[in-house]
C-alpha cells in the first residue's frame, strides 16, 4: 500500500493541477506561471539535495572516506546527460523559444508543451522510484516516511503542471473533458518510469546511490532548462524569487522532518 501511494501521489496532484480547467475561465496569466514555475524550482532542488544526493553518499560503500562523492558525481553527471539526450532527439518546446502565433503554430507550440512537461517528468518518476526502492529494501538512509515526503513534494510542484497544460488546451478550442485528460496524461510517464525504476534498482540493489545522484542529475537539468528561465519571463521578478525560497523551504521541511 505505501508503494503504491508513493508511487500514484505524484500523478494525482498533476491530475488534480488539470482539473483546475473546470474552475478556471481564463488562462493562467503569465506572472502566475512565473510564480508557479519558481515555487517548483525550489521544491525540485531541495528534493535533489536532501532526498537524492545527500543519501547518495550517505549509502555509498567500497570508497575511501576521502572519495565517497565518487557514486554521487558520477551518476549526477550521468543525469545531466541523459536530459540532454532527450533534449536534443525529442522535439519539444523551452522556455525560452519564441512564441509563434496563427492557429496552426499555437496548436504545434501547445503539443510540444505537452510533450516538454511530459518529459521533464521522467525524471521525477526516476527520483519517486529510486527512494522509494531503498526504503522497501531495507535501506538504512531511506525511511519510509522519508519516500513518502518526496512523493508528496513532487505531487506539489506537479499541480501546476497539470493547469498549465490544460487550461491552454482549453483556450485553444479542446473541450474542458478532453483539456484535462490530456493535462492529466502528461503526468502518466511518472508512475511508469517510479514502477520500472523500482523494479531494477530491487534486482541490482548496488546501484543505488548512482541512481540517486542520477535522478538529482535529471531534475536539476529540468530546474536550469526550463522552470527558472520560465519563472523570470522577459524580466527580474522579485515575486519568483520569493516563490523559489517559499517551494524550497516546504521541500526541505518535509524531507527532514519526515526522514
Amino acid at each position: 500500500m505505501q508503494l503504491t501511494l508513493g508511487i500514484l501521489i505524484p500523478f494525482l496532484g498533476t491530475t488534480l493541477g488539470a482539473s483546475m480547467v473546470f474552475f478556471m475561465k481564463k488562462n493562467l496569466g503569465s506572472r502566475i506561471e512565473q510564480i508557479l514555475a519558481a515555487f517548483a524550482a525550489g521544491v525540485m532542488v531541495a528534493a535533489s539535495i536532501w532526498s537524492l544526493i545527500i543519501p547518495s553518499i550517505d549509502m555509498t560503500t567500497g570508497f575511501s572516506e576521502k572519495f565517497v562523492w565518487v557514486p554521487a558525481a558520477i551518476g549526477f553527471i550521468g543525469g545531466i546527460l541523459f536530459l540532454l539526450l532527450l533534449d536534443y532527439v525529442i522535439p519539444h518546446l523551452h522556455a525560452s523559444d519564441d512564441k509563434p502565433e496563427g492557429p496552426k503554430s499555437k496548436l504545434k507550440k501547445t503539443t510540444m508543451l505537452v510533450t516538454a512537461v511530459t518529459l521533464h517528468n521522467i525524471p521525477e518518476g526516476l527520483a519517486v522510484g529510486v527512494v522509494l526502492a531503498g526504503a522497501f529494501y531495507g535501506n538504512a538512509v531511506i525511511s519510509v516516511s522519508g519516500a513518502l515526503a518526496l512523493s508528496i513534494g513532487i505531487a506539489i510542484q506537479n499541480f501546476p503542471e497539470g493547469a498549465i497544460i490544460s487550461m491552454p488546451l482549453c483556450a485553444e478550442g479542446y473541450s474542458k473533458p478532453k483539456a484535462f485528460l490530456v493535462g492529466s496524461l502528461s503526468g502518466i510517464v511518472e508512475p511508469i518510469a517510479a514502477a520500472l525504476t523500482l523494479l531494477f534498482v530491487g534486482v541490482v540493489e548496488v546501484v543505488l546511490p548512482y541512481v540517486l545522484s542520477f535522478a538529482a542529475g535529471a531534475m536539476m537539468y529540468v530546474c536550469f532548462e526550463e522552470l527558472i528561465p520560465s519563472s523570470h519571463g522577459e524580466k527580474h521578478s522579485n515575486l519568483a524569487i520569493l516563490s523559489f525560497s517559499f517551494g524550497f523551504i516546504i521541500m526541505m521541511v518535509l524531507d527532514v522532518r519526515l526522514s
